[in-house]
């Protein structure tokens, strides 16, 4: 079994550095995009979890969502959104999410989180 790779799809600098620091600390390989527009692209390298913000430079994370959950190419590959909104639980599930959560959030629960989506 090989190093997991995850791509971070978050417009928050803060959020990705701070997220891609411990996640290769616990020895993942990750990958991270700024930009909502270039998510599709990004798993073209298929990452074998995604962790998606919903609001995202003028993309939804949830229409990405929607579009990777239809691609039978990457439907399989689990995606977890985060959101400062606590209100968009069930719309980030209704598209299509593996799980969601809310920022801010403890980096243990991500990482929780992290290992029950990718076993």
């Amino acid at each position: 079994m090989g190093i997991k790779k995850i791509l971070i799809a978050d417009d928050d600098e803060g959020i990705v550095d701070a997220i891609t620091m411990i996640l290769e600390v616990m020895g993942y390989d990750v990958e991270f995009t700024y930009d909502g527009g270039a998510v599709v692209d990004a798993v073209k390298n298929k990452p074998d979890l995604i962790l998606l913000d919903i609001w995202m430079s003028g993309h939804d994370g949830r229409d990405i969502c929607k579009l990777l959950k239809g691609d039978l190419q990457y439907q399989q590959i689990p995606i977890l959104m985060i959101s400062a909104s606590r209100d968009i639980r069930q719309s980030a599930l209704d598209a299509g999410a593996n799980d969601f959560m809310e920022k801010p959030f403890e980096m243990d629960a991500l990482l929780n989180k992290v290992k029950e989506l990718l076993n």
